[in-house]
């Protein structure tokens, strides 16, 4: 999947275009995506790895799908689909959320997946839950990382990346309040990381529990001065129009 080439089809969506979901859907026909996708511009798939603890921050989704239906003109599905990493089908994916607290040791077919979706222009973000640079999870999964891609793969994104501006404008990437609750580090991460190939990112990398930050019941939005899901729809707008 050349993310370029098909999911680049949906910036005509954000100015209403009617065209590009059309040609979207058409070329994923033949593919082996969730029932009904040709329905829709994004569906939310996480993954499944068989280390560690995939399944947390269940709420989450839910609130990210729901900021991207109230601020912009995706078609989108309104379910959560959960694939293993190993399965080819998740190669069809126009975006990936991988999380967890514990240990990440990709299997040879998950590794393979994996490589193989970034490099042919598919988009995964991983949230760390430790929100620890030292944690486990941030260890073993950069050495995932280091292993597939190069030692020096994952560097640090600047404060004037696309993703910062690729729908609502931040300086940076936003703070969560679980940095500083003696969880982690205790420290405030001004940066987060990726993997770029061929000029795009195809991996964002986060130690701030972005998961956590959005894992409530949607309904609670209203109680916010300011919607942190906002960066959410970010996220979402620069993998698919990237």
């Amino acid at each position: 999947m050349q993310r370029r080439r098909f999911l680049g089809l949906l910036g005509a969506s954000l100015v209403g275009g009617a065209s590009a979901p059309k040609l979207f859907a058409e070329s994923f026909a033949a593919e082996a995506a969730p029932t009904g996708a040709a329905d829709y511009d994004f569906w939310f798939t996480r993954l499944m790895y068989d280390s560690g603890d995939w399944d947390v921050d269940q709420r989450m989704p839910a609130n990210l799908i729901t900021s991207l239906i109230e601020y912009t003109k995706l078609r989108v599905d309104p379910k959560e689909h959960v694939l293993a990493l190993a399965d080819p089908r998740m190669l069809q994916a126009p975006f990936c959320y991988l999380a967890g607290h514990k240990l990440v040791e990709f299997n040879p077919d998950e590794r393979r997946n994996f490589e193989r979706y970034v490099r042919s222009g598919g988009f995964v973000f991983v949230d760390d839950c430790n929100h620890d640079i030292d944690g486990l999870f941030a260890k073993s999964f950069e050495a995932e990382m280091a292993a597939i891609f190069g030692p020096r793969a994952l560097q640090k994104l600047p404060p004037r990346h696309p993703i910062y501006s690729s729908f609502f404008r931040f300086d940076g990437p936003p703070a969560t309040g679980f940095e500083l609750n003696g969880w982690g580090d205790d420290l405030v991460h001004d940066y987060l990381k990726g993997i770029t190939v061929d000029g795009r990112l195809g991996v964002l990398y986060s130690n701030k529990d972005y998961g956590c930050e959005w894992d409530y019941d949607w309904r609670n939005k209203r109680w916010l001065a300011e919607d942190n899901t906002k960066f959410a729809v970010n996220i979402v707008m620069y993998a698919l129009t990237a």
